[in-house]
């Protein structure tokens, strides 16, 4: 008998048809709720969700005899293992633009309101972004022409305390820029907070989102951008001057022609569509940025320090007038660091999932930014206050005591060049200050209208944007004399929301020491605040403030 078993069984097999199989009962799994422009994102490419049941002819390997609708088994060890054909299909039914991450989003779902109108808004639009993107954004939005002022407050509080306040603000400012990477993404409820004033808003409501939150984190957008045409067109101005020399017989523009001319280029630039089609202009404006403040501390450097220079901390007026000095002093230090009303909208250009949430490559992205960014304002400031100590110019800072002092030492394609990249510079930050704005306006459309705005319609609202903020720069030139009355009243945005909404949303145990930091830095930041409006509205009223309408 076993004899026989060999010989059959050493007997070639003749071919014969393969026997259908029954049909396996299988889940037929629902498409994907997605719109179109998000097909593209990562994040869908290597998620799980979308793995289905793939003919075995779409894979490397597959014989001809498996069939064209066979499964390919996975490459796992082996065990007890549940069928595929059975096996419950791992299929959300939550849009991928509002990134589901994890088990909780599922339960969440019936209590969550999905909102695809993201799809339509400019932030939300390209989940395209990566790590490189959010260096470029974070840089370009994070360095900017308030640093250049930085060795004036140094007159005031000298070497010691000059560098410590500068230390002490750079490392609360990252504190509560890495809250903000983290509150991005709510496990809880698998919803992605992409704006700011989203995310104060379900924290705190409605009223006191728009009480506390909507002036400073509007003015952040809005009033940066008037401030980058005024820079934008003097400095325009200065470098045709530059260029053009003292012999030139082109008959030159006036101030208000120059703001005209840079609002025409930012106005043209403002037309790409949403955040993630600017990296390449934000990685220009970074690069820019980091040129002119690295010409400035080199050139100051270079040239030496003044004859009769004095580090003596400036000790003038009325103990009163003292105090508010330093007060003014600290606020240049704090407004020198800009962009967290912005961490949010550049954390939602990328992709997130369960296995890959959007705060790694965010947070990767956030520290080469200002590990560079750091390596520019330390050295401007205490580079720029050697230099230049108690003389330097309060008005403009070190762009203005370099022309004043130095303008016949350096050559002129230094000082074309550094000019040039403050100009470059501005029209770049113009872009990613102004896009939540754009996304702010189209929301109104797209909340009552259920559709995207017409391409049409979208660029008549940034026109309007523009040559408003045009306006506005020839209007109220004397805007600048209160920055640091409406500098205080933003403060709160970069230094105390963040921790508040960390303690709420995430709440800490009562006592711990992630309480306790939160709570210290809050309530310091809330007084220092109070403090500098205070001492904004004794500059005003001591100093007064030349009111000159249409006159730049």
């Amino acid at each position: 008998m076993s004899s026989e078993a060999n010989e059959i069984s050493s007997a070639p097999i003749t071919p014969r048809p393969a026997a259908p199989k029954p049909p396996v009962a299988q889940h037929q799994q629902p498409p994907v709720s997605c719109p179109p422009s998000q097909y593209n994102s990562p994040s869908l490419s290597r998620s799980p969700l979308l793995e289905a049941a793939i003919p075995a002819d779409n894979h490397r390997g597959g014989g001809e005899e498996e069939g064209a609708g066979a499964i390919v088994p996975s490459k796992t060890p082996k065990g007890a293992r549940t069928p595929l054909g059975i096996r419950t299909p791992r299929m959300s039914l939550t849009p991928m633009f509002l990134t589901p991450l994890g088990s909780p989003v599922r339960k969440a779902l019936r209590a969550t309101k999905l909102d695809p109108e993201d799809a339509w808004l400019p932030i939300t639009e390209s989940r395209n972004g990566n790590k490189y993107y959010a260096a470029f954004h974070t840089l370009c939005s994070g360095i900017g022409i308030q640093a250049l002022v930085l060795p004036v407050a140094f007159t005031v509080l000298g070497w010691t305390w000059g560098i410590i306040c500068l230390t002490l603000t750079f490392i609360w400012q990252l504190y509560t820029l890495y809250l903000l990477v983290h509150l991005h993404e709510n496990i809880e409820t698998g919803v992605r907070y992409s704006r700011y004033m989203q995310l104060f808003s379900l924290t705190f409501g409605d009223r006191t989102a728009n009480l506390l939150g909507l002036f400073p984190i509007m003015y952040l957008s809005g009033g940066n951008c008037v401030a980058l045409i005024v820079i934008g067109g003097s400095s325009s101005k200065l470098f045709f001057q530059l260029v053009c020399g003292a012999t030139c017989s082109a008959k030159p523009l006036t101030t208000v022609e120059w703001y005209l001319v840079f609002t025409c280029g930012a106005v043209m630039l403002s037309l790409l569509p949403n955040l993630n089609s600017i990296a390449g202009i934000s990685l220009i404006g970074a690069i820019t940025a980091v040129g002119y403040c690295t010409l400035m501390w080199v050139v100051s450097v270079t040239e030496g320090r003044l004859p009769g220079v004095s580090y003596d901390p400036v000790r003038q007026g009325s103990p009163i007038a003292r105090v508010f000095d330093v007060l003014n002093a600290l606020g240049i230090i704090a407004f020198a660091f800009r962009g967290h009303n912005l961490i949010l909208e550049i954390q939602a250009t990328m992709p997130s999932s369960e296995k890959h949430p959007s705060h790694v490559p965010m947070w990767r992205g956030v520290k080469v930014s200002y590990t560079i960014i750091a390596a520019c304002l330390f050295p401007i400031a205490i580079a720029g206050y050697w230099a230049y100590g108690q003389m330097i110019l309060p008005n403009g800072g070190m762009l203005a005591s370099i022309y004043h002092y130095h303008s016949t030492d350096v050559s002129q394609f230094i000082l074309g060049l550094m000019t040039l990249f403050v100009v470059i510079n501005a029209l770049s930050s113009f872009q990613i200050y102004g896009m939540p704005m754009f996304d702010h306006m189209e929301s109104k459309y797209t909340s009552r209208k259920k559709q995207p705005l017409p391409w049409w319609l979208r660029c008549i609202g940034r026109f309007m944007f523009g040559f408003g903020c045009f306006f506005m720069a020839v209007a109220i030139p004397f805007l600048g004399s209160v920055a640091g009355l409406i500098g205080g009243i933003s403060l709160p945005v970069t230094l105390v929301y963040p921790c508040w909404m960390w303690l709420k949303i995430k709440k800490p145990k009562m006592y711990s020491p992630s309480w306790w930091v939160n709570w210290v830095l809050g309530v310091v930041g809330m007084g220092l605040a109070g403090l500098l409006i205070a001492a904004g509205v004794y500059v005003v009223i001591d100093t007064g403030i030349k009111v000159s309408f249409f006159k730049p």
